[in-house]
């Protein structure tokens, strides 16, 4: 059976023409034959959604749905694919919880709508009475193997718990107390599912971050991972969607959405938001959607591990800072034309970001000081003969980006 780590690296580094069911149906194939694994039963609860999650699963190809689950899962209960309806689905799935008590995997989408002790979505009729999403939830969950929530919605809210939420939505791990497994997006990639569930058949759990997502596909932000990282970069900056160049200016969420979507890409590997020319709106975020709204406003803070960073107030506090690595790290970026005049405007959230996890802070600091150590290298250079042309251009640019003058009038006006 393939080892642990080279399943993990074959999930990362997916070829755009392969489907990542398709590479692992092998290895699970030969598991189950080898009785290494058994396909366990698994419960499909759908709460507060638009079925969009079950719809991408359906579209892994090669093998089609029903391979994955008829090779992989066993699957008891899910309202769109039993072959029977009503009181028979009902009950199988009840005989499932009771008989698999501890074996079955419970998969939940949507989110939890707590309002009104969950009246607001209602799964089915038990005994003459209807039993909510809430109840259904809080009386499987405990008796489940593994807890997997699959979509934004389940997994923190989504769109259900956007302003105002009148329904209390909810994700699945702020309603119970069992270990979730959060698989985000709107809706997940089917690798990302695919993904997760073969890790788990083979493997156990996987390595998760501070939002339980699985590190192998939210481990790196999408700007890292960006074909447009370079223009980034190097300040090629889009005016408006559909234009050649990065597309932060109008509103991509790259720099604070921690998917692998550039490397993946959607419908069968052929394409994605930003190399379609749209900016990226952090569907797999906690904060999404309205921690990233406008969508086509861009972010107004200089996000980083540690902090968000506002251009408009570093200015205020050039003088009391110093030569620490925050200022450094500004006057690199703008003698490197990677912070512009335009960044001074924009939208701001009610709340910044916060930071994910311990590591992306140590990252933070890591090149704040490399960035320190480079400013400082440059400015020696500077204080040598011959140098003073250079030395006036860095501050020149400094003192433009903090004092930027008002743009001219048209005479024609």
């Amino acid at each position: 059976m393939i080892t642990r780590r080279d399943f993990i690296k074959l999930c990362m580094s997916t070829a755009v023409s392969f489907s990542l069911t398709d590479r692992i149906a092998p290895f699970i194939q030969q598991a189950f034959a080898t009785s290494q694994a058994v396909r366990p039963p698994v419960i499909w609860l759908e709460l507060g959604s638009c079925t969009g999650n079950s719809v991408s699963l359906e579209n892994a190809f090669n093998p089609s749905i029903d391979q994955l689950l008829f090779d992989m899962l066993d699957l008891r209960y899910h309202w769109l694919l039993c072959a029977e309806q009503g009181a028979a689905s009902v009950q199988a799935m009840l005989d499932t919880v009771k008989q698999e008590q501890g074996q079955f995997w419970l998969i939940v989408e949507g989110a939890v709508m707590t309002a009104d002790n969950g009246r607001y979505n209602e799964l089915f009729i038990r005994d003459g009475k209807t039993v909510t999403g809430l109840a259904a939830l809080q009386e499987i969950a405990p008796q489940a193997k593994h807890i997997i929530a699959v979509g934004d919605c389940a997994c923190f809210g989504g769109p259900a718990a956007a302003h105002p939420n009148p329904c209390g939505a909810k994700g699945v791990w702020e309603v119970i107390r069992q270990p979730v497994i959060n698989i985000p997006g709107c809706p997940a990639h089917p690798d990302w599912m695919s993904g997760t569930l073969g890790h788990l058949l083979l493997y156990g759990r996987p390595e998760l971050d501070s939002y339980q997502r699985p590190v192998m596909f939210f481990g790196q932000t999408i700007h890292d991972l960006c074909q447009r990282r370079q223009q980034y970069e190097d300040g090629v900056f889009a005016r408006y969607p559909g234009e050649a160049g990065c597309l932060y200016k109008v509103g991509c969420k790259g720099p604070v959405t921690h998917a692998d979507c550039p490397l993946r890409q959607w419908n069968h590997y052929v394409n994605w938001p930003v190399k379609a020319g749209a900016p990226c709106i952090g569907c797999a975020s906690p904060q999404f959607p309205d921690g990233l709204m406008p969508f086509f406003h861009h972010l107004p803070e200089l996000q980083t591990g540690l902090m968000p960073l506002n251009v408009k107030k570093i200015g205020a506090a050039l003088a009391a800072a110093g030569a620490g690595g925050v200022v450094t790290h500004l006057a690199a970026s703008i003698f490197a034309r990677r912070i512009h005049r335009h960044y001074l405007k924009g939208t701001k959230p009610e709340q910044p970001l916060p930071p994910e996890n311990l590591e992306q802070v140590k990252q933070e600091l890591d090149d704040l000081i490399k960035r320190q150590q480079s400013l400082l290298a440059e400015a020696k250079k500077l204080a040598r003969p011959g140098k003073r042309r250079n030395k006036k251009r860095l501050l020149k640019k400094i003192s433009g980006f903090l004092q930027p003058q008002a743009p001219k009038k048209d005479e024609t006006e």
